[in-house]
């Protein structure tokens, strides 16, 4: 995670000691909270310790835990490959690679992309081209990935991350699997995912999505950034039932700090809605609650998720708004005009669902003939789209399988034309 650690950042050491999901005593939230789920063994970086480094900057990248020897052979079952998320491919074997700390090498321009392979030497620096609007800083180069993004102006992402909703398991499916998340965790980052969304919401019967990137990556490398959400209240059958009121989200931000282990959260969303489309009310008392959080030093910088422009422009009235999280793809695109927007304001735009989230159908003739033409998966052309679509567009596809997850990194380094472009579409 970014920056050095806020004054005074002993007050993480030791505090998920006795933590429940239930309310905690002294907080000012009251009412059903997120419900108990059983905490991971003490481990690496776990048992309240700190964020390493507390009162002496960032930790040392050195000290980070993703150098972790993976299995050198990885088999996809038949559960994880028709979960539902991706379709069964025929390519379930995935072959382990050279650790890699940036980028990873592409083939030329239409090359092969098979989904669960790619080479194994090391890429030469990003050198190609830039492609800048008139207050967002994109670099795009077509040989070695999806280029970068920077984030509120003050931090450098690839435009390609990772998401990890998926990691704690389905409530509806088979239950979450630790090592496994770990793996597909440390591996993300291996491969070059340095910015991971994530939200204290996102949890299962039986896993947390914050407690396993913890067990994964914690301490952090000075590189990664964490992003969490806040807004949703959920209950024990995974419903999410409220909204957070103003005097509950302090509450909300202080559990993904003690989740996470730090004292300073690298940004965070307010989440307008729940999983139903956005509602038109105003967010400004709300997103002020956050705006004073980050001027407490809890937060680094902030975001919104599932606006509209007017609430966008709400929330620019109160604080910098360095990202914005809604529903957009390749077949979903009624929010082109606010992805135009976010670029022309340098904000990032972040899609969810961008793959369909089991809600829209890939299996769009023209997504087939482009990812034909270029070897690829309907998924994986998918992916490579939005990142063409705008420069501001940083794509979070989200797995709990390594074979997927290899299969989305392929899709930063393919590259698409504009006859590519023109079958697929640009609505809005």
């Amino acid at each position: 995670m970014t920056g050095p650690s806020r004054e005074g950042g002993s007050r993480r050491a030791g505090s998920r000691t006795g933590t429940t999901a239930p309310g905690r005593a002294g907080t000012s939230s009251s009412g059903p909270r997120h419900p108990t789920v059983p905490r991971p063994e003490a481990g690496q970086g776990r048992a309240g310790q700190g964020r390493a480094g507390q009162g002496a900057g960032r930790p040392d990248p050195s000290a980070k835990s993703i150098g972790a020897v993976l299995p050198p052979v990885f088999e996809a079952t038949a559960t994880e490959v028709d979960s539902g998320v991706f379709p069964a491919t025929g390519f379930l074997r995935v072959t382990e690679l050279l650790r890699k700390k940036w980028m990873w090498q592409s083939g030329p321009t239409g090359a092969m992309l098979p989904p669960m392979t790619s080479s194994s030497a090391e890429p030469a620096p990003d050198s190609g081209p830039t492609s800048t609007t008139s207050t967002t800083t994109t670099s795009t180069d077509s040989a070695s990935g999806p280029g970068v993004f920077e984030l509120g102006g003050t931090v450098t992402i690839p435009r390609l991350g990772f998401g990890a909703m998926q990691l704690p398991g389905r409530w509806s499916g088979p239950a979450g699997d630790t090592a496994k998340a770990v793996a597909v965790t440390r591996r993300a980052v291996e491969l070059g995912a340095r910015y991971i969304d994530t939200a204290a919401f996102y949890f299962s019967p039986t896993h947390r999505a914050n407690d396993l990137l913890r067990e994964a990556l914690y301490p952090y490398a000075s590189d990664v950034t964490i992003a969490t959400k806040v807004g949703p209240l959920r209950n024990e059958t995974g419903e999410m039932y409220a909204e957070a009121r103003p005097d509950q989200l302090r509450a909300e931000v202080e559990r993904n700090l003690e989740d996470l282990g730090v004292d300073t959260l690298d940004l965070v969303h307010l989440r307008v809605g729940r999983l139903s489309g956005g509602v038109a009310e105003s967010l400004g008392e709300r997103f002020a609650v956050l705006a004073a959080l980050r001027e407490e030093g809890l937060i680094r910088q902030l975001g919104v998720s599932n606006v509209t422009s007017g609430q966008l422009a709400e929330a620019r009235s109160i604080a910098p708004v360095a990202a914005v999280q809604n529903r957009f793809g390749v077949l979903d695109q009624g929010d082109a005009a606010l992805v135009d927007e976010c670029a022309d304001a340098g904000i990032a735009y972040m899609p969810f669902f961008a793959l369909g989230g089991g809600h829209t159908d890939l299996g769009q003739e023209n997504l087939r003939k482009v990812g034909e033409r270029h070897g690829a998966t309907v998924h994986q052309v998918a992916i490579a789209w939005g990142l063409a679509r705008s420069p501001s567009i940083v794509q979070i596809p989200g797995t709990a399988s390594l074979a997927h997850l290899e299969e989305n990194v392929a899709a930063g380094r393919l590259v698409l034309d504009e006859d590519d472009m023109a079958l697929l579409g640009r609505r809005g």
